[in-house]
């Protein structure tokens, strides 16, 4: 089973928090009360969002943390890349792989298809979308391919895909 581990989830979840208020400087105290989640997890989330660059942090008693850029312009796989690190669905498609099978295996190249499908699905749904609500119609602002055959008469231009 593939899962984001609870971290991750966390960290959407606080960056979608920091994306609806965007006009207030938030602390980590206010923010675990916000978004009902412990204190010393929201803290090593921020630190690990703050490292990465998707948050700026000021310091002292007035300090607090925000989104170091617009909403549309991070990216959910930004955030998992923060706190996971590389997306790589299998050892073989990670910069650091050690897998003894490498040299002769004979799935590797569609592994990385699949691991390079997966990091483009999760870079084209921006933060701003995680945002809009479901309308009654259930449509979302999130545009996902059905098959494969359908993402195959796309076309990949400067990291998006169009029909």
């Amino acid at each position: 089973m593939l899962r984001m581990g609870k971290l991750t989830d966390y960290g959407i979840v606080l960056m979608s928090y920091f994306a609806a208020n965007r006009d207030l400087l938030h602390s980590a105290h206010s923010l675990a009360d916000a978004v009902k989640v412990p204190l010393p997890t929201v803290r090593k989330v921020l630190k690990l969002l703050s490292h990465a660059g998707l948050l700026n942090s000021e310091r002292g008693a007035s300090g607090g943390y925000t989104l170091s850029r617009q909403a549309n312009s991070i990216t959910v796989a930004q955030i998992i890349t923060a706190i996971e690190g590389p997306i790589a669905l299998t050892e073989c498609v990670s910069d650091d792989s050690h897998c003894s099978q490498e040299t002769h295996c004979a799935v590797q190249t569609n592994w990385s298809r699949i691991n390079d499908a997966v990091f483009h699905a999760l870079d084209e749904v921006k933060l701003s979308d995680m945002l809009a609500p479901q309308s009654s119609a259930g449509t979302s602002p999130i545009v996902f391919y059905s098959s494969y055959n359908e993402l195959s008469k796309a076309t990949l231009q400067d990291g998006e895909f169009h029909d």
